[in-house]
């Protein structure tokens, strides 16, 4: 089937104040997600924008001694293929946990 594909370009910055650190400078980085391109994918699609814009996508972590944005507590596929095991499909079950999740 055909997908549908998400990028997100997160910029280097500063963290807030609700960070766990405030004041730390991160770095960004450029992250894809793939979803089905059906009236299900793309609806999934809409609810990850909304989670995106309410700051519920990516997190703040400490990784070798530097602070980096990494994906949040939202399961996104970042692969097209390899199957679960690489974070990608098939996953028949995946639209289903992230709309729960969601």
């Amino acid at each position: 089937g055909t997908a549908l594909r998400l990028v997100f370009k997160m910029l280097s910055s500063c963290s807030k104040v609700s960070d766990p650190r405030p004041g730390q400078p991160y770095k960004g980085g450029n992250f894809c997600a793939f979803l089905p391109d059906n009236s299900e994918g793309q609806k999934t699609a809409v609810l990850l924008k909304k989670a995106f814009e309410h700051g519920l996508t990516f997190q703040i972590k400490s990784c070798a001694g530097e602070e980096r944005v990494t994906w949040g507590l939202i399961p996104h596929k970042t692969s097209w293929d390899g199957g679960k095991a690489r974070n990608g499909y098939p996953d028949a079950q995946y639209l289903r946990e992230v709309c729960a999740v969601l």
